[in-house]
């Protein structure tokens, strides 16, 4: 009777299907399937233009939407139900450390695209799929600091006794993304989630670490504002070396300066942007996806919605984007479990950068920086590890409104 029961039990345990968790949140779960339609109608919509000449891309583009959306469904709703607090303490989660650093490094195997080896570029029946690593890296960042400092109130002797394995992997993390597959805008991605969610322990002596975190992001902040609006910044951009990333700030600074070259991307945003009025074109209608717009499907995809479906689609999709941050923080509020608290607040970030940095680039706000907008722009990648984080949060909701964590 005991080995039946046993039986019984690691049979429920391995069970699977792709239906969330009892008391997960409706909310979030909603605001996600409208933003993935959202998503995969616009990247349909914008790979219109490629089209014209190939009529293969647009079929190609929605099979790939399809499947990178299948694979990041399944992957949440494995998270939302097989993820627990516990598997942070265990000898897996080292692994999963080694694991990132290693994919990480892998991408330099594959040839640079835009600049950047950021990428393994594999061909599955005649299609190219393109996986970026330092999109899994920005949740292991967020599950690594839940891991060594969230509940751990232990004092150590020595204070790098406490830092050492969150600065050394994240500090690697940054490190590889940012001098070695030249992706800097990742790079800020990883930091900016990791400065901001490190404030949220308790433990006395992380106290010199929030500081420094605080620091950075101010630092960052103000580094930007000089770079972009300042006249000494713009003498600090032209003394830097030629490549992608020079480029980038000078069009930042001046977009019509090379409007057919470096800028012509910023320059088509800015005028489908402009032309969207309140309600747009219409769905299809672009004008611009038929000229030779780069990125109209992932980095500009914000152009084209804008374009199409004016001021009021842009509202539509920020109202979901906040629903989605709105309640994690409000769970993160509640939670008094600052694992749980951390990644919820560390998931919220996550989507909050991205959508700052990408609407930034978009306008002109800031320098483009290559981050999409979230289960909007097409990339499997993005996609998937969205969808995986919004798992792992819900994981953590389900739990708490089932009481197994306070």
């Amino acid at each position: 009777m005991t080995a039946m029961s046993t039986a019984n039990k690691t049979k429920r345990k391995l069970k699977f299907n792709i239906k969330m968790p009892y008391k997960f949140d409706g909310w979030i779960y909603a605001a996600m399937v409208l933003l993935v339609f959202y998503g995969i109608l616009m990247v349909t919509s914008a790979s219109m233009g490629q089209s014209v000449s190939n009529p293969s891309v647009l079929i190609k583009t929605v099979i790939k939407e399809l499947l990178f959306v299948s694979i990041g469904y399944i992957a949440m709703t494995w998270m939302a139900q097989k993820f627990t607090l516990d598997f942070l303490k265990s000898e897996h989660f080292a692994s999963l450390i080694i694991i990132t650093i290693a994919a990480l490094f892998a991408c330099l195997a594959f040839p640079a695209t835009g600049g950047a080896h950021a990428w393994w570029k594999i061909t599955v029946a005649g299609i190219e799929i393109g996986v970026q690593p330092a999109e899994f890296a920005k949740i292991t960042s967020i599950l690594t600091v839940a891991a060594y400092f969230g509940d751990n109130h232990r004092k150590y002797h020595h204070i790098w006794n406490l830092i050492k394995i969150p600065v050394l992997s994240i500090g690697s993390y940054v490190c590889i993304v940012l001098f070695v597959q030249k992706d800097f805008g990742s790079a800020m991605v990883i930091a900016l989630i990791t400065f901001i969610i490190v404030m949220i322990p308790t433990n006395p002596q992380l106290k010199w670490l929030k500081i420094t975190a605080g620091c950075m992001i101010a630092l960052l902040v103000i580094g930007i504002f000089v770079l972009v609006y300042t006249k000494f910044g713009e003498a600090l951009i032209n003394a830097l070396p030629d490549g992608y990333q020079k480029k980038r700030f000078i069009s930042a600074v001046n977009p019509f300066l090379d409007k057919y070259d470096s800028s012509y991307q910023l320059v088509n945003g800015l005028i489908a942007f402009a032309s969207g009025g309140w309600f747009g074109r219409g769905l299809g209608n672009s004008v611009r996806k038929y000229t030779d717009f780069p990125a109209a499907s992932t980095d500009s995809i914000l152009s084209i919605l804008v374009e199409e479906l004016g001021f009021v689609g842009f509202l539509v999709m920020i109202i979901l984007f906040g629903i989605i941050i709105f309640r994690l923080l409000k769970y993160a509020q509640k939670i008094h479990n600052e694992k749980a608290k951390i990644i919820l607040v560390g998931v919220a970030m996550y989507f909050m950068i991205h959508i700052f940095f990408n609407i930034g680039g978009v306008t002109v706000a800031m320098p483009l920086t290559g981050i999409p907008l979230l289960l909007i722009s097409s990339g499997g990648s993005s996609t998937i590890s969205a969808m995986m984080s919004l798992g792992i949060a819900q994981s953590v909701i389900s739990s708490y409104r089932r009481g197994l964590i306070q």
